[in-house]
């Protein structure tokens, strides 16, 4: 039987494999995790609303119904196009005739690679779990403080991107500071945390509606997130960052910075560039066709936020719906070229754009609908836990977010990953 084999357990490659469940062939998921990782809900984890197990699904667990599918855990490092081959980090291998790449993105620090020792991103759980850590240790250090500009500097978060990410993490943040924590202390007072929001265009959200981006800053702005636009970092380091406001530049002093300013394809997309001869975008993504295959490789599919695919003249998002909709795409595209029929070319439906800034606040763009407040967040609500893989990790999502909206606790506030001794 013909052998797919899909690289990434992520939304692209996750819905690709279940479009084959029943395929007269051989499925091959392969990822460096043993997880698929709801990506979305990281910043939850990251100011302890949720735990990392309740919004990751073991990738085996999601697909052990399908007989035709196999799971590897490997670090796919290299292709063979030649020979159809994947070579895997610790000296495996493993062959294919059809190849699905959807190996998603990292952290893009525009040129400041060690910019990451001090302001990690947020992409996977160990990231989550390392700004959670950062962000709790910071106010138990605050508490011993005795130096009033040392304690400022603890108290004060700087998080580089308005976008989506940005926004959330922004929010969440501040109601652990206002609400969550704000009994938790004896010297200090939480509520006094300065929590600034670097954005370098000229508004947050800037794939929303105007209107929408505004109400968002002043959603921030009410729980008192400090809102800069036109603003970029211009240094960072442990101590603190260097950013470029339109009227003046500053040093800030702090000790929590989060990065979300961006993000770059996967390292194995220089790769791709390199063994199939393609030139891929700034951002490291890799130009593909009307079916989503690489120019001159029909056989090979690359989706996600690996993929720059044009539609109307404009790349689409890097947002989870695209994935999903393309993994879907590629299993049908995938079953017809099978058949030995042509596909039609991929079309991207805008299921449209959510982000929350907080308890019973969001901003969404569906259509031509543009709303905000509570019903913005109740379909923001909705549309996550329906997303979400797994009954199991849906119920207790629910539930924690029920009891953390009654009693503005955040139970998964641990302070983990520090050494011994």
């Amino acid at each position: 039987m013909p052998r797919i084999v899909i690289i990434g357990a992520g939304f692209g490659g996750l819905n690709a494999a279940k479009g084959l469940a029943d395929a007269d062939a051989e499925i091959t998921v392969i990822d460096r995790r043993n997880f698929h990782l709801f990506q979305p809900l990281l910043y939850q984890v990251a100011t302890g609303a949720l735990s990392p197990g309740e919004i990751a699904s073991p990738v085996r667990n999601v697909l052990h119904r399908q007989k035709n599918t196999r799971v590897l855990m490997a670090d796919v490092t290299d292709i063979d196009p030649a020979n159809k081959r994947l070579l895997f980090q610790d000296g495996g291998a493993c062959q294919y005739d059809m190849l699905v790449i959807a190996a998603g993105s990292t952290h893009h620090y525009f040129g400041h690679p060690e910019w990451a020792q001090c302001a990690p991103g947020l992409k996977s759980i160990e990231d989550a779990t390392e700004i959670r850590r950062r962000i709790l240790t910071a106010f138990e250090h605050a508490e011993r403080e005795d130096d009033p500009v040392a304690r400022k500097a603890w108290m004060t978060f700087l998080i580089v991107g308005g976008g989506p990410t940005g926004v959330e993490l922004a929010g969440a943040l501040a109601e652990v500071a206002n609400d969550t924590l704000r009994h938790d202390f004896r010297r200090i007072n939480p509520r006094e945390s300065q929590i600034l929001l670097i954005e370098g265009s000229d508004r947050l959200l800037p794939p929303f509606d105007p209107k929408l981006s505004a109400g968002a800053a002043q959603a921030l702005a009410a729980k008192g997130v400090m809102v800069h636009t036109h603003s970029t970092v211009t240094e960072l380091d442990a101590e603190g960052a260097e950013v470029k406001f339109p009227d003046r530049t500053e040093r800030i002093a702090t000790k929590t910075i989060i990065w979300a300013a961006g993000v770059h394809a996967a390292t194995l997309s220089s790769v791709i560039a390199t063994r199939f001869a393609v030139t891929p975008d700034k951002a490291g993504r890799i130009p593909v066709e009307a079916d989503l295959t690489v120019a001159g490789h029909p056989d090979v599919f690359v989706i996600g936020d690996m993929a720059v695919f044009l539609q109307d003249g404009k790349p689409v998002p890097g947002v989870a719906p695209v994935a999903i909709q393309q993994g879907s795409y590629v299993a049908g595209a995938i079953r017809q070229k099978l058949r030995n029929q042509m596909p039609k070319p991929f079309r991207y439906w805008d299921t449209g754009s959510l982000a929350t800034i907080g308890r019973g606040s969001a901003v969404a763009q569906i259509g031509k609908l543009r709303f905000s407040g509570p019903v913005a967040w109740l379909a923001w609500l909705f549309i996550h836990l329906m997303y979400l893989v797994g009954f199991e990790n849906r119920v207790i999502v629910l539930l924690e977010w029920a009891f953390n909206y009654f009693t503005h606790n955040r139970s998964a506030r641990l302070i983990t990953g520090v050494k011994e001794g």
